[in-house]
Parts: C-alpha cells; sequence; structure tokens
C-alpha cells in the first residue's frame, strides 16, 4: 500500500507519553495513530494496516505481551515495545513474542527516533535485497520473494527477527558468522554485547525448523566463534 507518510501506531495507557510521541513523530513528517488499550491497538493495525507499531507493555487489562502476540497471528508489521524495566528478562520475553526492538522508559527523543529509523531501516533493506530467489539446503528452503519459509512441505511461522536473522545466515551459508556481525546485521547499532538475544532467537529457530532441536542439522553453533547455516558440502 503506498502512503505519502509512515503511518506508526503509538499504543499507550498514559497520555502523556501518547502525546509526547505523537508530537515528535509528527514533527519528523510521520503519520501518527494512537490507542490507550490493548483491543482498539489490534482492530487499528487490522484496519489501518500501520508501518510501524510503539506498544507499552504495562497496560492494564490486556499488557503489551499478549498485544504483541495478538498481532503476530495475522500481521508482520514491525514492533517496538517499551518497557518501564531495563533486566534482559523482559526483553528476551518481548522477542519470544515477536518484537523487533525495544526501548526503556524513561527515554530520549533522539533515542527513541534513531529505534523508529532503525527498524523501518531494516525492513526496507531486508524487502530490497534477496542474494537469490530461493534458498533450499536438505528438506528446509526459504522463499524470499514471499518471505515464507518451509521444511518439505509446512510452512514454518516465523517472527520478523526471526527472518532476518535466518536470512542473513543463509545469504553466508557454510561461513560462520561471530555474534557481533550478527547483532549488528539483525537488530542494528546499539546492541554491541547482547549475545543472549542471539542465543534466545537461535534457540526458537531451533525448534520450529530443525528435526531434533538437541542435535540441529541446518543451524550449528561453533564455540568460541559463532553460528553458520549448514550447506551439507
Amino acid at each position: 500500500m503506498h502512503r505519502d507518510k509512515t503511518r506508526v501506531l503509538v499504543v499507550d495507557d498514559e497520555p502523556k507519553y501518547i502525546w509526547a510521541t505523537k508530537f515528535n513523530l509528527e514533527a519528523r513528517g510521520y503519520e501518527v495513530l494512537a490507542a490507550q488499550d490493548g483491543p482498539t491497538a489490534i482492530g487499528f493495525v487490522a484496519s489501518e494496516e500501520p508501518d510501524l507499531v510503539i506498544l507499552d507493555i504495562k497496560m492494564p487489562g490486556m499488557d503489551g505481551y499478549e498485544v504483541c502476540r495478538s498481532i503476530r497471528e495475522f500481521s508482520a508489521v514491525p514492533i517496538i515495545m517499551l518497557t518501564a524495566l531495563a533486566e534482559d528478562g523482559n526483553k528476551i520475553k518481548g522477542l519470544d513474542v515477536g518484537a523487533d526492538d525495544y526501548v526503556t522508559k524513561p527515554f530520549s527523543v533522539e533515542e527513541l527516533l534513531a529505534r523508529v529509523r532503525a527498524v523501518l531501516r531494516r525492513v526496507e533493506l531486508s524487502e530490497q535485497q534477496n542474494p537469490d530467489p530461493v534458498f533450499a539446503v536438505g528438506d528446509f528452503r526459504i522463499d524470499f520473494a514471499r518471505q515464507r519459509v518451509f521444511v518439505g512441505e509446512r510452512e514454518v511461522d516465523l517472527t520478523p527477527t526471526e527472518y532476518r536473522l535466518l536470512r542473513e545466515l543463509s545469504k553466508h551459508a557454510g561461513r560462520v558468522l561471530v555474534s557481533e556481525y550478527l547483532l549488528e546485521s539483525v537488530w542494528g547499532v546499539g546492541y554491541e554485547g547482547e549475545n543472549q538475544l542471539i542465543r534466545k532467537v537461535i534457540y526458537r529457530l531451533r525448534q520450529k525448523i530443525e528435526p531434533d532441536p538437541k542435535n540441529p542439522r541446518y543451524i550449528l553453533t561453533r564455540p568460541g566463534m559463532g553460528y553458520l547455516l549448514n550447506r551439507f558440502d
């Protein structure tokens, strides 16, 4: 869908955060929708098709994790989660339910705008730069044109972050990629040292595509080095 402006949905039960975020995004040329609860947000994603969702975790009733999980049932729209807690557990849980990034409250306008630009840029690059129409090895294949993944005849449901990581590994299949490279390529600048994020997403990918996740055939770990997608050469 072509639009003159990038459309962002801001979801927060605190009016002051919605107002401040809306004001700053609109000042930079974004079109902004706002919702103060989960069901309204889910309805907006379905009907208005925003290009990005900024989603607060702590909301009464339906929290941000539940909202994100519900959105992922029908949409791959990129989601930035807002959390007042900086513990890794909250970051990991957000990624588990399908979030693409997170920002810790209180945050500066510059930080939020940088995250917005980075997420939108990653999506744009992912859509534009496909190494080949299809990558296939064994029973596993990636259809880059349709951004779909299959094991045999079974389609695998991936979050946007899982897909980007798998795609990056496939671009360099057979080569070991160090964690620092994957963090910058998949998550962007500012994630240096966040190796737990990669380990968590690798674990989820193996659960979804490996015949035996405990003895992976496709996504291999090279201890002390990094990860590779096996070409079976």
